[in-house]
Formats: structure tokens, C-alpha cells, sequence
């Protein structure tokens, strides 16, 4: 879109006045005397608006499902309406719902945060957002999301070394936790992208809110190494594993837990020298993983097998700590001041 350039003019010697763009007012049917809003962004950039309340824009989804047969693409398209902020969903056919329409639309209001339905007819289902976004702060939503999967990466840890089957499965299921609070900080995200207004009210910038975002995806993926972790661990439950392999993977994962914990403490201290000093102690971490794979080279195959892939999936989850902490030194060289410090006038 071209950039419209116009002079500063002032008018009874003490306002500064900027014509509008006649195509823009026309478009957005504003007439003489109409008012606009005008909102400062964090950057110092101004939006006009015609929309002056803050009530949120109404965006409804429609899915036509009398073509859809594959449940797995339901359930995609209706995260994607969620993610990308519709307020309505709302399902449809020409002739009766199939059985599995109905389950995942179950399956989807109860893996989401504040959608349900609200009508449910032969061929109408309508799910509708009841969760007001600004309840929802992103720093409580991450910091959840942090204890979720430390506690997930812990107990996958604790199922190999004492042998316990069900706590490794208990991971597996917990993954749906962190899987929530990652779609709703995408949902908000999007939504924060879309409405100005409740950048403002949320109290967070758009690109404060894209960091967020970022850092959720992170965590969402050390979750998924926790799984992974898990995963390999059933096979081999009850296995004669070699102390001293137990042992390194004890160490590893402690080593990759601080450097997570380490990364989200950085963040919310705005800790740049932290974050660097984070990512250079990973260096440790992948040397404790390549020690742990030439240790299994002496145990049997199935066993070796598994004990590599919980090693990378160890490695693989404080790598992605750092990146957390290279989000925050990227954060902060864009915002030396910090996201959660707050200029203060004399």
C-alpha cells in the first residue's frame, strides 16, 4: 500500500490539523462532523479509526460440512477459525449432522478455552467465545504454560528412572495442557493484530504480543520433547538399564531444566547479560548428550534405541531454551527499556 504524505498544517494558531485521505473517509462512510478515533501506539505511531467504542468486532466463521468426511480436518479447520480469532463458529448441512461432526465439535470446545456451544439443531451447530481476552494476561498464561511442561519433562524423567509406566503415560496426556494455553495465546495474539483497541486495554503492544507468541511456541515444543520422552520410555520400562547411563540422563536433565528455567527467568527480569550467559552454557548440555550415546553403544539394541532418543529429546529441549533466551535478547536490544518496565516522569 503506497504511503500518502501530507504537510502539518495549524489552524487558530494553536492545533495541529491533518486532512484525511477523501478515498479512505468515502470508503469507511465517514461524513462532515462524524467522529473519529485517534489512538498513541507504543511506538509512536497514530491509528484513526471509525470504530469508536471498544466493544470487539463480531467475526463469525462459517464451515459447510456436508462435503467434510475427514474428522481430522474438521478438527483443524475449527482451531484454525479459533486461532485466528472468529468469535462465532458456526457448522452447517444440508442434511443431518454425521456422528463424528458432533464428537469433534465436543472434542474441540473442551480442548479450548472459552468456546461453546450455544445452539445445536439437526444441521445448525453454533459455537460462540465467551472468554473476554483481557481475563487472560499473557504472563500468567506463560508462566502456566512453563510449570506445565517443566513438570511434564520432570515426570518423564522420574517414570524411566523408577520404572513407572502410568507416569509416563500420565506426560503423554498432559501435553494437551500446554497445547490450550499455546492456542489461546495464538487466538490473542491474532486478535490483538487485528483490534487496536485491545492491544490497549490488554495493557501490550502488537510486537510485545508477537514475542509472547513466539515464546509460547517454544514451550509448546520443549512440551512435545517431554512427550517424546515418555514415548521412549514405555518401551523399555523395567529394562536392566546401566546405572551410570541413568545417572548422565540425570544430570542432562537437570542441566536442560535450568537453562529452561534460567531462559523464563531472563524473560520476566528483562535479564539481557542472563540470556547470554544462558546460551552459552548449552555447549555442556550437548556434551553431556554425546557421553550418554556412546555409553548406550554397549547396551541392547532396544535399549540403545530409546536412551538416543530421550538424549536428543533432552539436548533438543534446552537448545530450545536457548532460543527462548535469544528472544529475549532481541526483545530487549529492540526495547532497551524492557517490556515490563514502565518510564517514569519526574
Amino acid at each position: 500500500m503506497k504511503m500518502e504524505i501530507r504537510r502539518v498544517q495549524m489552524t487558530g494558531g494553536a492545533s495541529f490539523v491533518v486532512t484525511l485521505p477523501k478515498d479512505w473517509a468515502e470508503q469507511q462512510k465517514i461524513k462532515k462532523n462524524d467522529p473519529v478515533g485517534i489512538m498513541i501506539q507504543p511506538d509512536g505511531t497514530l491509528v484513526v479509526t471509525k470504530k469508536i467504542t471498544e466493544e470487539p468486532d463480531q467475526r463469525t466463521k462459517e464451515i459447510n460440512c456436508s462435503t467434510i468426511t475427514d474428522p481430522a480436518f474438521l478438527f483443524r479447520m475449527l482451531i484454525g477459525a479459533y486461532i485466528t480469532g472468529f468469535n462465532v463458529i458456526r457448522l452447517t448441512t444440508k442434511q443431518r449432522f454425521s456422528p463424528f461432526v458432533r464428537t469433534g465439535v465436543r472434542d474441540f470446545t473442551q480442548m479450548t478455552i472459552g468456546q461453546e456451544i450455544v445452539e445445536e439443531t439437526d444441521t445448525v451447530i453454533t459455537i460462540k467465545d465467551l472468554l473476554n481476552p483481557a481475563e487472560m494476561p499473557f504472563d500468567n498464561t506463560i508462566k502456566r504454560m512453563f510449570v506445565i511442561v517443566k513438570n511434564m519433562h520432570e515426570d518423564a524423567i522420574a517414570a524411566l528412572e523408577t520404572h513407572n509406566k502410568e507416569l509416563a503415560q500420565d506426560v503423554i496426556v498432559r501435553d494437551m495442557d500446554a497445547d490450550r494455553l499455546n492456542w489461546l495465546i495464538a487466538r490473542q495474539t491474532n486478535m490483538i493484530m487485528q483490534n487496536t483497541s485491545l492491544s490497549r486495554k490488554m495493557e501490550i503492544s502488537q510486537s510485545l504480543a508477537m514475542h509472547y507468541y513466539m515464546l509460547s511456541r517454544i514451550i509448546e515444543r520443549v512440551g512435545d520433547h517431554a512427550v517424546r520422552i515418555a514415548e521412549h520410555t514405555l518401551p523399555i520400562v523395567g529394562a536392566d538399564i546401566d546405572k551410570k547411563i541413568l545417572t548422565a540422563i540425570k544430570k542432562s536433565s537437570t542441566l536442560s531444566l535450568e537453562i529452561f528455567d534460567r531462559s523464563i527467568v531472563s524473560f520476566f527480569n528483562t535479564d539481557m547479560k542472563e540470556a547470554n550467559r544462558n546460551i552459552e552454557s548449552i555447549s555442556a548440555l550437548e556434551n553431556i548428550c554425546g557421553d550418554i550415546n556412546n555409553m548406550v553403544l554397549r547396551q541392547d539394541t532396544m535399549i540403545a534405541i530409546n536412551i538416543g532418543y530421550i538424549a536428543e529429546s533432552i539436548r533438543r529441549s534446552g537448545e530450545y531454551a536457548g532460543d527462548i533466551s535469544e528472544t529475549v535478547i532481541n526483545l530487549l536490544i529492540e526495547n532497551e527499556q524492557g517490556p515490563h518496565k514502565k518510564k517514569t516522569g519526574k
